[in-house]
């Protein structure tokens, strides 16, 4: 059993082909068969960057012919010990609200229409709900940007043995969070990042959320459990799972966010085998 045929892949370039410079990445996915890519925020030392950083990264987008489908904002340092910065006063809320036009704009200037903002992790001493109330108030003007430029703002869980301090650790209660941002904006952008290796290392009934919450999915990442490899590598199903997706409803992008245990482009095998024969 294969994936469903009118599933669209896009590639992760922070985490694919990062054997390579970051303006050489859309041309080796576009040769390796993708034109669509998404990116964390790739300058974590600069929420803002200046015109030369953006202009240099849309030519490499435009001259390889693929589209930006997700970005992050600006969520500290990834890979790394960050996981998000809107929740965290002081130093790190601030280059958040930095970067929410910054990370807008480009998305508006190259046609991205998801934008994913990582809630960030828990700050020892700090009262929990001073920072979920720093937490909706950024995601509110988060949300904003996003609806200014056409976007949808994507929230994330995150697995709890990799992001001890990330409270984000459940489908239920990252839904909860876009409900509120919702709410608290009444634009009705903010929707759910399905994040499955994520999930599943939180032990997660996978079919279960998928049924339960693909409506409100917004964008969806896959990496294979245990391990953080391709699709094959561990013990999810995945044809059962994206075949759930589809009929579900789900219509809208799959991320590629594993680590390829070689050059990146050899790591796309099981995409063909799982498609079949054309």
């Amino acid at each position: 059993m294969g994936f469903p045929d009118d599933q669209r892949f896009d590639v992760n370039l922070s985490i694919l082909f990062t054997e390579l410079p970051l303006l050489e990445r859309p041309a080796a996915a576009a040769a390796a068969g993708f034109d669509a890519v998404e990116l964390w925020w790739p300058w974590v030392e600069e929420p803002a960057p200046g015109a030369d950083r953006l202009d240099a990264l849309r030519g490499a987008l435009e001259d390889a012919g693929t589209r930006l489908v997700g970005l992050n904002f600006y969520a500290g340092r990834l890979p790394g010990p960050d996981r998000g910065a809107l929740s965290v006063p002081g130093a790190e809320s601030d280059r958040f609200r930095a970067n929410i036009d910054a990370a807008a704009g480009f998305a508006r200037s190259v046609g991205c229409t998801a934008l994913n903002a990582l809630y960030g992790n828990r700050v020892a001493g700090v009262d929990p709900e001073v920072q979920d109330a720093l937490a909706l108030e950024n995601l509110a003007l988060a949300a904003r940007a996003a609806d200014r430029v056409g976007a949808t703002l994507l929230i994330e869980a995150l697995g709890a043995p990799e992001s001890p301090h990330y409270p984000l650790v459940s489908a239920a209660a990252t839904v909860e969070v876009a409900d509120r941002v919702n709410k608290a904006t009444g634009l009705g952008n903010a929707a759910f990042l399905m994040d499955l290796y994520h999930l599943a290392v939180n032990g997660e009934d996978l079919p279960e959320v998928i049924d339960r919450y693909a409506a409100g999915t917004g964008h969806v990442q896959i990496a294979d459990h245990p391990g953080r490899g391709a699709p094959g590598t561990g013990g999810l199903d995945f044809p059962d799972l994206l075949g759930r997706l589809t009929k579900a409803g789900y219509e809208g992008w799959i991320g590629l966010e594993y680590k390829p245990t070689g050059p990146s482009a050899d790591s796309f095998p099981w995409l063909s085998r799982a498609k079949g024969p054309s």
